[in-house]
């Protein structure tokens, strides 16, 4: 039997999209032969965070980057709900749509740490593996030793290989667009364009 190949979904704001996003999709597409793409997924503006970014702008600029590398997509799962969607009914609305495929989920270890206060995290973990991406010093196992929930289900999480880590956030993108610093080269050049043309945050 053909093993099935992987898609790893990428969850996130993304408000903006930056570099870092797309670099870590790409060495888990490097890095596990078995993953097909890695789909992106931004939040909907109905989601509880401070400034994000209307649903329109920020699935345009990951569509400007995803449109020129064909293992990536984006996807509108959620910002065309008339909810936020939680985490699990993202995964199973994927699972549909890519029946052929094994469906993961991308987070960091920030993340990892309230990991299990998440809505239906038993299902999740049961249902999907979840591939970890640490960041600034964090320790995957170190985290998952600490918390009993993660130790139990310790098997579903797969740290990335090569130790890719993150360390650059949206925040503190937005942060240097808030005090008019550049943002080239922390975000591709179609979303620094994109931003600009758009006079999007305020600061051009």
């Amino acid at each position: 039997m053909k093993e099935k190949k992987l898609i790893a979904v990428f969850g996130g704001s993304f408000n903006p999209p930056l570099n870092s996003h797309f670099s870590i999709a790409e060495q888990i597409i490097n890095e596990y032969e078995n993953i097909e793409k890695v789909i992106f997924v931004p939040v909907n503006s109905k989601y509880q965070k401070p400034g994000l970014l209307e649903n329109e702008h920020r699935y345009n600029m990951l569509k400007l980057v995803c449109d020129k590398n064909s293992n990536f997509l984006v996807s509108d799962i959620e910002i065309k709900n008339d909810r936020q969607l939680y985490t699990i009914e993202t995964l199973e609305l994927l699972q549909k749509e890519y029946p052929d495929n094994i469906i993961c989920f991308i987070i960091g270890t920030d993340n990892l740490k309230i990991f299990s206060k998440w809505w239906s995290a038993k299902e999740l973990v049961s249902k999907f593996k979840i591939l970890v991406v640490e960041r600034d010093e964090d320790n995957m196992e170190e985290i998952i030793k600490k918390d009993e929930f993660l130790l139990e289900n310790k098997n579903s999480f797969i740290k990335l290989k090569e130790n890719i880590k993150s360390n650059i956030s949206s925040s503190f993108v937005r942060d240097k667009l808030k005090r008019n610093k550049s943002i080239r080269y922390l975000t591709p050049d179609e979303v620094y364009y994109y931003i600009k043309e758009n006079d999007l945050y305020n600061v051009f």
